[in-house]
């Protein structure tokens, strides 16, 4: 294992967590990024050595540099390490490296329930006493950390197909969530490109077991060439949910293997799709050979990964939640779920639209994603350093859009905006993968200030 990694633009959830890893793992790691977070302070904390602002004197000359593909080829501190002939590692390199030194390897895929899936797998076995390694895209709240390091069994990653990287990782278990057109930027023809690229893959992964959802359509087009077992809630798939009892702070369902009752599951994080993360950590672990009965009791307690659907304050009688739902699919499932818990409650959707390419391909299924919300508030487009595209933009995109409105400016200026069309009783949650996480603090600190005023 080499001992000195320089991260340039750190301060992202991904690349945080894989440095976390390395630190815990005994390595030296650096750093650098635009601007401080809370994960670059958790990285300092651990002893990383981070540097605010991108200079080419950060750069240790020893170190292996670790980028993403938002790296631009004009960064200073990537140019000088080209200059010199240093090793350079996308961060799938340094996440396939890492897994091949690992025990068994449970990989999560699919366009939605990633972070949940690899979250939760985690979690139960983090819980149940078997001290897993993992690299995941989120908090886990219970154990406040989106990596871990041991020397144990397990090593459990989520795999991301964002940019075609997931082609890299040879793991063990392969859990294909579900498929669904996204990324539009890479996958050029959509859902067939997409699914291109995993039929690609899966020829590869010839010692691969695969973990697939048989009741997606995406999933279900996929040619595979290994062993499989499926999960899902109809009769045919080899782990089976039924029985499934909804209420406002739980639900709970039967698990079927093979046709036969094994257990009873509950889960307290809302929604149908929460059954089928459920499912497939269930369907993965058994494969991996976990006596996944020790850990039913566990699934109860996960509050499920920050930002999806995390409740963040209450406000004079209104709770607010964060979700980082930017595609239509997800949208509706997290305000689905939202509907389920809260049938009599006035909803507020806040959406934030993620990169203009995204708002665009999805224009009409934006539309619909909102059924369950009471009120659709839409933010400014996060461009995530896209360029802008003329007449795709969030004004534009309300029009025909009945009862949507547009609020324009900061996610503070919008705070400022909504609070006073707030009453108790309310739900509010904030939808997007970009600065409208911050709303529920924004909420607050607009709520502070007229609280002063009035002093």
């Amino acid at each position: 294992m080499d001992k000195n990694y320089h991260f340039i633009a750190v301060g992202g959830i991904g690349m945080s967590g894989l440095a976390k890893y390395l630190l815990e793992s005994g390595c030296k790691v650096s750093g650098s990024d635009i601007c401080e977070s809370k994960y670059i302070t958790k990285l300092k904390d651990m002893g990383a050595d981070i540097h605010i602002g991108h200079n080419e004197e950060n750069l240790p000359q020893d170190s292996i540099v670790v980028v993403s593909s938002a790296i631009r080829e004009n960064n200073p501190e990537l140019l000088k390490a080209k200059r010199e002939g240093m090793q350079i590692l996308h961060r799938s390199d340094l996440l396939e490296k890492l897994s091949r030194i690992q025990g068994k390897f449970i990989g999560f895929s699919g366009t939605h329930g990633k972070t949940t899936t690899s979250g939760l797998a985690s979690y139960v076995l983090a819980k149940g006493g078997l001290n897993p390694s993992y690299v995941v895209g989120g908090i886990i709240p219970e154990i406040s950390t989106n990596a871990h390091y041991s020397s144990d069994d397990f090593f459990i990653a989520e795999l991301d197909e964002s940019d075609g990287t997931i082609v890299k990782y040879q793991p063990d278990i392969l859990v294909v969530n579900n498929l669904e057109a996204d990324h539009l930027d890479y996958y050029k023809e959509g859902l067939s490109s997409l699914l291109t690229t995993f039929n690609s893959y899966l020829k590869k992964l010839q010692n691969t077991i695969v973990i697939a959802n048989s009741d997606d359509n995406g999933v279900s087009a996929l040619k595979f060439t290994n062993r499989c077992v499926t999960f899902g809630l109809s009769s045919s798939a080899d782990f089976m949910a039924k029985n499934i009892v909804f209420s406002d702070t739980h639900s709970i369902f039967d698990v079927y293997h093979n046709g036969e009752f094994v257990y009873t599951v509950k889960l307290t994080i809302p929604g149908r799709h929460n059954i089928y993360n459920a499912l497939s950590v269930i369907a993965a672990l058994t494969t991996a050979g976990v006596d996944v009965k020790l850990l039913i009791p566990y699934f109860e307690t996960f509050s499920g990964m920050g930002r999806r659907l995390q409740k963040i304050c209450e406000i004079n009688g209104v709770t607010v939640y964060d979700d980082y739902a930017h595609h239509p699919t997800e949208i509706k499932a997290a305000l689905g779920a939202l509907r389920t818990a809260n049938p009599d409650k006035n909803i507020v959707a806040v959406f934030q639209p993620h990169r203009y390419t995204r708002l665009k391909a999805f224009w009409q299924e934006f539309k619909t994603a909102f059924p369950s919300a009471s009120r659709v508030v839409v933010t400014d487009v996060y461009s995530a350093s896209e360029d802008a595209i003329e007449g795709v933009n969030s004004a534009e995109f309300v029009k025909g859009f009945d009862g949507a409105e547009n609020y324009s400016g900061t996610i503070g200026e919008v705070a400022k905006k909504l609070l006073p069309t707030l009453k108790s009783g309310d739900i509010v949650v904030g939808l997007g993968a970009g600065t409208i996480t911050t709303l529920g603090k924004e909420l607050l600190k607009a709520n502070e200030e007229i609280v002063w005023s009035v002093k």
